[in-house]
């Protein structure tokens, strides 16, 4: 996937502990990671509404010489027309999930571009809700007969 996707490592060892159960459990994680990857979509298209990143804090504010010339959603950061929302997908195989946007500028509002003076904004990553959710969801998984 071109543009932005975030490659999240679990360094959380009740996380790691969990996947492991459920891994040794399934042997196919897929099924799994494509219905995270639906929970986690909803959780980064629900941050374009809250304009926060994945742990809590407010993205920053458009620069005014931005917001002055901006014709659509002048009330919204990281929404002009709604393509980059609109444009975020998951993959999920046996052995990962991604999510992301293939649009090019993804990267540069996940991470920013200092060079240009745009800060970052990240919409990609784990809250401690999504967190929450994992963990609930590998505990549904692994009660399922």
């Amino acid at each position: 996937m071109a543009g932005a996707a975030l490659e999240i490592t679990l360094d959380d060892a009740e996380l790691q502990a969990a996947l492991q159960k459920l891994l040794a459990k399934l042997g196919n994680l897929q099924p799994f990671f494509a219905d995270v990857g639906e929970e986690l979509l909803n959780s980064t298209r629900a941050r374009f509404q809250s304009q926060t990143a994945p742990d809590g804090s407010p993205w920053a504010a458009l620069s005014p010489r931005y917001a002055a010339r901006k014709k659509r959603n002048q009330d919204k950061i990281l929404t002009l027309r709604g393509h980059l929302r609109g444009t975020l997908t998951k993959f999920a195989d046996a052995e990962s999930l991604r999510v992301g946007s293939p649009l090019v500028y993804a990267a540069t509002h996940q991470f920013g571009r200092a060079e240009a003076g745009i800060p970052a904004r990240p919409f990609l990553g784990l809250s401690d809700a999504d967190r929450d959710a994992l963990l609930d969801a590998i505990a549904d998984y692994l009660a399922r007969d």
